[in-house]
């Protein structure tokens, strides 16, 4: 019996190695698009920089302190397969080979698909709008401004009925000018011209407009080809991310429903009770989430402490809390209650790949074994009930079990340190804890720690075969 549907595990998520040489700009290969990218200094102070393809690679977050969103200093060129960072904090020379790291996930890459379902309503005016993704409900505002992201492929579904004397079209201005480039027209599953598309669009039951937004594409506008003031504006984006209608509130949306993890750029109303969309196949295990526009903490919120919803901060050592935020759903998170934008980091657990749990410590050199389905090549944690730093080991700076591992601490800027990590050991299913050190076990009654892994390799892939770890 298969045991994960992913096989490589290495193909969503992976940790690099690289050498920072400061007076030029390394590419470090990675495999896929560094959607969400965490980068950090081996060997000196520098602060934790994370970037995302959604916001873009001039935009950075320290996990280590609440600071807003920076555009100054270090920067990332996002490519494919590759990375180039720049700037001293993460591209530091003269320390040696290997003193930088990186931890790379992939989301949706860099050419999605995604389909809209479009109505029209009567909103002081025939309008469109947009359905959620179950299609049992209808965006409460009319006429929204679209992002859409560059080598994506977006389907317009316009077959209901309400649209049918609307002809639902993209041109370079509002309410004219034909937009081509990459542009399908579909009626019952034939290909049109963009004339037979709107001339045969009443008597036709399947209605499609499909584009494969090209790089460098104007914004764009949809608009009906008869009425006028229906539609709205289009951004084409080179940063990556969809908006999503599952929520109360709009956002942008970057997902991974095969490996269970989004990227959410979204804007939090103030208003009780908001939800966004997240964009993956099922509920959400954890989110991590932090303000972009004001001095705010890094919150860690999760069911898999004591089943309720608690956060952590990961940028102090704070113990656990109760959340207010409404739960996660398959479709949603919950928006929180400040007027901000914010970036959300959401991931589901996927077996074989990805873990998301808690253990209980017992303050002994012989401590508890974590069952997780294979060998971590990334592994944080943090106790929950008491304040004590975050810790964060990789397979790739400690590939052996042989005493000397090394773990960075997310909440600090310090270099790394064997206190805590080397009492860690990554085993080819799950970990073990083989240190008295209570930051990662101890013999509290109670204590309880947090952690979060993602595979190496998995035991058994789709076909039965068993994946040995490294």
């Amino acid at each position: 019996m298969a045991y994960t549907t992913i096989n490589k595990p290495e193909s969503y998520f992976k940790s690099v190695l690289y050498t920072g040489t400061h007076s030029s700009v390394p590419t470090v290969t990675v495999g896929f698009k560094s959607d969400f990218l965490w980068l950090k200094s081996r060997t000196q102070t520098y602060d934790h920089n994370l970037f995302n393809t959604t916001r873009g690679g001039t935009k950075k977050l320290a996990s280590n302190n609440n600071n807003v969103e920076s555009t100054t200093g270090d920067s990332v060129t996002f490519n494919a397969t590759t990375f180039q960072p720049s700037g001293q904090a993460i591209n530091e020379s003269g320390q040696g080979d290997n003193n930088m790291v990186s931890w790379s996930w992939l989301a949706n890459g860099t050419a999605p698909t995604k389909t809209y379902k479009v109505v029209v309503v009567d909103d002081s005016g025939n309008k469109y709008r947009f359905r959620n993704s179950a299609d049992n409900a209808t965006y409460a505002a009319s006429a929204v401004t679209l992002n859409l992201q560059e080598g994506g492929t977006y389907t317009f579904d316009v077959s209901d009925s309400s649209v049918s004397s609307h002809p639902f079209v993209i041109g370079t201005s509002a309410n004219s000018n034909e937009y081509s480039t990459g542009v399908v027209y579909k009626l019952d599953g034939v290909t049109k011209t963009y004339s037979q598309y709107t001339s045969g669009f009443s008597a036709a039951t399947t209605r499609q407009l499909i584009i494969t937004v090209a790089a460098s594409a104007p914004t764009l506008y949809y608009w009906c080809s008869v009425h006028s003031g229906m539609g709205g504006q289009i951004n084409t984006n080179a940063t990556s991310g969809s908006t999503n209608f599952d929520g109360t509130g709009l956002a942008i949306v970057n997902a991974s429903s095969a490996s269970g993890f989004s990227i959410i750029d979204f804007t939090a109303s103030g208003a009780s009770g908001q939800t966004v969309g997240h964009g993956l196949s099922s509920t959400p295990t954890l989110t991590i989430r932090k303000s972009l526009g004001s001095t705010a903490d890094w919150f860690v919120h999760t069911t898999q402490i004591d089943g309720s919803m608690d956060y952590l901060k990961l940028n102090t050592n704070v113990a656990k809390a109760d959340s207010s935020l409404s739960a996660p759903t398959a479709t949603t998170i919950g928006a929180d209650a400040n007027t901000n934008n914010y970036i959300a980091y959401c991931f589901s657990e996927i077996k074989g790949y990805s873990k998301f749990g808690s253990y209980n410590g017992n303050g002994n050199a012989d401590g508890t074994f974590v069952y997780t389905g294979f060998k971590p090549a990334f592994l944080l944690t943090k106790r929950a009930d008491y304040a004590d730093n975050w810790r964060l080991v990789d397979s790739t700076r400690n590939p052996g079990n042989d005493g000397s591992a090394t773990c960075l601490l997310p909440n600090a800027n310090n270099n790394e340190t064997n206190s805590g990590a080397r009492g860690l050991d990554l085993l080819s299913n799950g970990f073990k804890v083989r240190t008295t050190d209570p930051d990662s076990n101890s013999g509290d009654a109670g204590s309880t720690y947090f952690y979060m892994a993602f595979a190496d390799k998995t035991l058994v892939a789709t076909n039965d075969v068993i994946g040995l770890a490294r």
